[in-house]
């Protein structure tokens, strides 16, 4: 297939935003607001999806959202080989490579857009399928940047279409169960989060570009760039390694914040940090470090409705290995659990409770907070059949997904400016309303990328 036409570049902008504008809409509850969808289904019409990136992580969200009631009616990938089996399984498809053509010639034909490309890719896939009322399923982290992330959270909203990123266990029983416990004052006030990842097992800390490689014939190097500025081919970009490199991907903690932290930062009401420090080793201009631990300081929250205190909270991320061993929390917080059978440990004045995404098996000490807890505290959150089903629902009409942009562009944003504070070099102060770091004013150019010539955040006007 041709190349696109090139589209020349946009200019970015910076949108002011409430602090509390977004946390007040999401899925708090039972999900106060619905989509309107672009056209009116009927009772077992489905759902007509086009789906960007279609080969290893695409191809297993293109099979999951077929299983959850759409019809796939195109298909985009610049790695013909790597998306052959998804192409094989749909062969009535319409096939291209790049995202720009496909919504120029076949937009009319898809309600929604699936996204699971690189990083660097999600957002200007993403926007102009919102900007043509596309409803959006992003695969995490929402965004490359800072500023990406803000764009998605206004033009979702703006443009009333159902969005949802792809942080799969926000889904899931654990993560709802854990919220409803913490909301109810299981932990009392809850004042620490520690999480963790044995992330990165891909190389990071990495000082120079490798040499030039020849291109596979399947795959077209150029739309794989996309925004990126240019560079020469390597292996050693993909198909899985580009997220240890700045320019394509955010590192350990881009990679797996977005599941791990969530459930806290869900069940608190979170909100824009006011600083965020963080010490690591092995950053280089090119690469994320090879370990870090990042402290996220959070203000205080207006007390729950039930009473509940909602002090200032420090959040601490830690990944990758520091000395040989896990990076993880000091032996005497963690006791004698094990790190690799917990994602986080949440501190409250009552006890501590001990998480994992995948398992209701919670740990909490004192133990009795737990049974008491569990007896008295009702189910306040939907429970969904899994997250795919849960768009296609919003997409017609239904209750807007729990991950929607609203929070996960908010939750993002937050996660990283932890890699902004790994670049900058120093503790960083935020504010969140103007979009800026106020004690370091060079810092700011992290937010957000120039893109290369030919690529556009935002669809060109015709």
């Amino acid at each position: 297939m041709s190349k696109a036409t090139v589209h020349p570049t946009s200019r970015p902008t910076s949108l002011p935003i409430s602090r509390r504008r977004f946390v007040q809409a999401t899925a708090a509850s039972a999900i106060a607001f619905n989509f309107v969808p672009s056209r009116v289904f009927g009772a077992n019409e489905k759902l007509n999806l086009a789906c960007i990136g279609v080969g290893g992580k695409g191809a297993g969200e293109v099979k999951d959202l077929h299983g959850a009631g759409c019809n796939i009616v195109a298909l985009c990938d610049v790695d013909l080989s790597r998306a052959a089996g998804t192409i094989k399984a749909h062969p009535d498809a319409k096939l291209f490579r790049d995202f720009r053509q496909m919504f120029d010639k076949e937009a009319a034909s898809f309600d929604a857009v699936s996204v699971s490309t690189p990083d660097h890719v999600h957002a200007p896939a993403s926007v102009w399928a919102m900007e043509l009322g596309k409803h959006v399923y992003c695969q995490k982290p929402l965004t490359w940047s800072v500023h990406e992330a803000r764009v998605m959270r206004e033009l979702a909203r703006k443009n009333k279409v159902a969005t949802q990123m792809g942080n799969q266990a926000h889904a899931g029983e654990p993560i709802r169960r854990g919220v409803e416990l913490l909301r109810a004052g299981m932990l009392g006030a809850v004042r620490e989060v520690h999480a963790w990842t044995n992330r990165p097992i891909w190389p990071q800390g990495i000082a120079e570009r490798p040499a030039a490689q020849p291109v596979p014939e399947s795959l077209d190097w150029d739309l794989w760039l996309g925004p990126a500025q240019h560079r020469e081919y390597n292996k050693a970009y993909l198909p899985f390694n580009w997220r240890g490199w700045w320019d394509f991907g955010t590192g350990a903690l881009g990679d797996m914040a977005c599941h791990i932290m969530d459930m806290p930062f869900w069940a608190l009401d979170l909100e824009y940090p006011t600083s965020i420090e963080a010490e690591h080793g092995g950053n280089t201009i090119e690469s994320p470090p090879n370990w870090a631990t990042i402290t996220f300081q959070f203000p205080a929250r207006a007390k729950r409705d039930n009473g509940v205190e909602q002090p200032a909270v420090k959040y601490v991320w830690y990944d990758g290995r520091k000395n040989g061993k896990q990076n993880a929390p000091a032996a005497a917080l963690i006791e004698d659990q094990q790190p690799n059978k917990w994602d986080l440990i949440v501190v409250g004045d009552k006890g501590k409770m001990w998480f994992n995404r995948g398992s209701r098996n919670f740990l909490v000490k004192p133990a009795e907070l737990l049974a008491e807890f569990e007896e008295k505290t009702p189910k306040s959150l939907p429970r969904v059949a899994n997250e795919d089903a849960e768009f296609v629902a919003a997409c017609k009409g239904g209750p807007a997904a729990a991950s929607n942009f609203d929070y996960a562009g908010l939750f993002t944003e937050t996660i990283l400016l932890g890699n902004v504070a790994i670049r900058a070099g120093k503790k960083i102060e935020w504010d969140g309303s103007k979009m800026e770091v106020t004690n370091d004013k060079d810092a700011n150019r992290f937010l957000q990328r120039e893109y290369r010539k030919g690529w556009s955040l935002h669809r060109p006007r015709v």
